[in-house]
């Protein structure tokens, strides 16, 4: 895994943030803040200008999904949710606040769900989309399939993207200290490994020698 992906391109470091305040950047949730954060983006793009019902904007899929969010410097402005199923990967949920719409951040949301899709082994990415956007979203490479239909008060059309994995992508043959590292930072050393310098203490291990 070669280079900082564009799902890990943000970083809350205050020298990070203090020289570069004006970067866009993408990282993947993982905190309770975070997903707070995201939500906070959702309600105001969907519920407040798009006026969604909350049961249909916060759908009971929120906790079994991966999120990513936008920011600006330290102000989170945009997000994105994919969720994961056999034979491929459905993208959903990209809401950008209307101030940051003439960024290209909604772009790097898109892209950065993309390339993570990928470096999990996904070769189908999937979304349903609002008739209106199917120029937006044809930029991906992604094509409409079957019918619209209608959900919640907009027509929507299905949109596949047929893709690679990437060349590194995720696989039983990775190693194993890869697989236990934070999501969407397989391409950097987890807490886990550090812990490899610490010798093993464990009774159960003395046991099992025994």
């Amino acid at each position: 895994m070669e280079g900082w992906p564009l799902y890990d391109s943000y970083s809350d470091s205050p020298t990070f943030n203090s020289k570069r305040s004006k970067r866009y950047g993408v990282k993947v949730v993982r905190t309770l803040d975070e997903f707070m954060q995201m939500v906070s983006v959702r309600s105001a793009v969907f519920m407040s200008e798009q006026v969604c019902p909350f049961l249909e904007e916060f759908d009971g899929n929120d906790f079994c999904a991966l999120h990513l969010v936008g920011y600006k410097g330290k102000e989170p402005i945009g997000c994105i949710r994919i969720r994961f199923f056999a034979g491929f990967a459905k993208i959903e949920r990209l809401a950008v606040r209307h101030e940051f719409r003439n960024t290209r951040i909604g772009f790097k949301l898109v892209y950065a769900a993309i390339a993570l899709a990928k470096q999990k082994g996904y070769s189908k990415i999937y979304g349903h989309i609002q008739e209106r956007l199917l120029k937006f979203w044809s930029h991906f490479g992604g094509r409409p399939r079957r019918e619209p239909f209608a959900f919640s008060d907009f027509t929507y059309l299905e949109m596949l993207l047929e893709t690679e994995p990437a060349p590194d992508a995720i696989t039983l043959e990775t190693d194993p200290y890869v697989l236990i590292r934070p999501e969407g930072a397989w391409h950097r050393k987890g807490v886990l490994e550090e812990s490899i310098e610490r010798p093993v203490t464990s009774p159960l291990h003395r046991l099992d020698a025994a």
